[in-house]
């Protein structure tokens, strides 16, 4: 039987080169926009915290950057806590909220759908993280339709 002669890896090992950049550095023109929408449901998969910080480096490329919570998405935007809200019950538990509130510090837009919220999930508005706005299931639409006339990037991910 071979015998393995590497090394054991440790912290700070280096696996790839991750400092290589292939494609030049996009940054937004003055004026663009975008649009990330979540139909997707908190702590399902990782797709709802990977597009958070996906619209967070949109935001910080220089586009206006819009995120639209609709259909099971809604659950990313909810306040969340145990015992008590805003309290970790385990480690990551605040993550979405963590990473909205600092998308919206950075200048970003939340918007989530008032009819996913209630007849769906069964949340009011009150139940929303502060600073999304809650939206008309009409505005949905309206709110892609808008940024496709406005030429803005948008990345749409739809996992149910």
């Amino acid at each position: 039987m071979p015998k393995v002669t590497y090394p054991m890896h440790k912290d700070g090992d280096f696996f790839v080169d991750y400092e290589e950049k292939v494609f030049e550095d996009v940054k937004a023109e003055p004026g663009e926009k975008a649009l990330v929408t979540f139909h997707t449901v908190a702590f399902e998969g990782s797709i709802g915290l990977v597009n958070i910080l996906s619209a967070t480096r949109l935001q910080r490329k220089g586009f206006e950057t819009s995120i639209l919570l609709y259909g099971p998405g809604v659950t990313l935007g909810l306040q969340r806590g145990f015992p008590t809200l805003g309290d970790e019950a385990f480690p990551g538990h605040q993550n979405f909220a963590a990473r909205l509130t600092k998308f919206m510090d950075e200048g970003g837009k939340v918007y989530a759908c008032r009819f996913a919220l209630q007849a769906l999930y069964g949340h009011g508005e009150a139940s929303l993280l502060p600073g999304i706005t809650p939206i008309n299931p009409l505005d949905v639409l309206d709110i892609v339709l808008i940024h496709r006339k406005e030429n803005a990037f948008i990345l749409d991910t739809w996992t149910l």
